[in-house]
């Protein structure tokens, strides 16, 4: 995949400027296929909900969609997505978004304990449900289990529990936690899951399907290693020699597929000196598109143009909170007002969180092929 020409989008699209390469989406979807023949992908919508993103795993791709909301239902809905192709993935639902999936033929959804299921029978009487599970996040950057996911041991009588309710048991779903490069975490999942799925059989409630989650790691910086190239091997293994093949395996990838499409160019808007450290002001923050400092425990690598030698600097965000700093140790040569500054890899957790804070405007966001 080639290089973006950021100094001409920039020209013509003005910045900050969110770019979503629409050939990377495509080669991120390749990539999972092919090494998890097995299973089919829900894109998880929280990552990045551009809709030109949902469009093109739906119509193009015919991906599954994991969704959280009414909103975003109604975001898949309206860009082409499968309704029986989408799991509720949230485990505290509203009332009336319950109502709404099953208006639509959204039937599958999760759940983790007893009050939930009883909402569930209220609100959405004969609906499919996968029992989340709570699984090792050990090393992960993001830990999910700590709010998600009930006691393994709890999975079978919850279960039973929604059989009697008149619900149907689907099966079982967890989340190993973000960006997870501990196969470890995946393997003891995996062999907790084969557990369940035996013992509900022996009980004669035979469960169909397995969700995997997500948490498959990608790159942030050059030259770092990449762990999916070894752990994605291992996973497809380990599902076959512990699912059967009548077990239908899904999984919810946010990062993995958006991740590597995005691309955040900024431009200096100021330069101080401060306590002999030369700052740099951008017009894109922790506020804006790099908002995932914050909520996704994200680092990124910052690129420039201009070659020259490097010194540390301080790169800030454009609001007038002291909580908007970007980073206090960055190697860069002198840039001027005007200079780009720009982050690959940024397509996931990003544009999603961004706000409007001091009514800043968040990056324009455009889909390049």
């Amino acid at each position: 995949m080639t290089k973006l020409p950021i100094a001409e989008l920039a020209k013509t699209h003005g910045t900050p400027l969110f770019v979503i390469n629409k050939s990377r989406l495509k080669h991120s979807v390749q990539r999972l296929k092919q090494t998890l023949p097995r299973v089919t992908p829900y894109y998880a919508i929280k990552a990045n909900p551009h809709p030109e993103i949902i469009s093109y795993f739906a119509r193009e791709c015919q991906l599954g969609f994991d969704v959280a909301s009414k909103g975003e239902m109604e975001l898949a809905l309206r860009n082409g997505a499968d309704p029986k192709k989408m799991i509720f993935a949230n485990t505290i639902k509203l009332p009336e978004a319950m109502q709404f999936a099953m208006s639509k033929g959204i039937d599958l959804m999760t759940f983790d304990d007893y009050p939930e299921l009883e909402k569930i029978a209220h609100y959405a009487p004969g609906a499919r449900v996968m029992a989340r599970i709570k699984v090792p996040n050990v090393g992960s950057v993001v830990e999910l289990s700590i709010k998600f996911g009930a006691d393994p041991s709890d999975a079978l009588p919850l279960l039973i529990k929604a059989h009697q309710l008149g619900l149907q048991p689907e099966g079982i779903s967890f989340h190993v936690g973000s960006q997870c490069t501990h196969q470890e975490n995946f393997l003891d999942a995996f062999e907790l899951a084969s557990i369940i799925v035996r013992d509900a059989l022996l009980k004669q409630i035979p469960l169909k399907m397995v969700d995997i989650g997500g948490g498959f790691p990608i790159t942030h910086f050059d030259g770092e290693e990449d762990h999916f190239s070894k752990i994605g091997p291992f996973l497809r293994d380990e599902l076959d020699r512990l699912l059967p093949s009548n077990i239908q395996l899904i999984s919810e990838p946010g990062r993995f597929l958006a991740g590597p499409a995005g691309t955040l160019i900024m431009s200096v808007i100021g330069k101080s000196v401060r306590e002999g450290k030369k700052w740099y002001y951008l017009n894109d923050g922790v506020y804006g598109d790099l908002s995932g400092q914050i909520f996704d425990h994200c680092k990124y690598q910052f690129h420039v143009l201009k070659k020259g030698p490097t010194e540390m600097v301080a790169l800030a965000g454009p609001t007038c909170d002291s909580l908007d700093v970007i980073s206090y140790s960055e190697h860069l040569p002198e840039l001027e007002i005007g200079d780009l500054v720009y982050v690959e890899n940024i397509g996931a957790y990003s544009y999603a969180s961004a706000t409007h804070f001091n009514f800043i405007d968040t990056a324009k966001a455009i889909v390049v092929e």
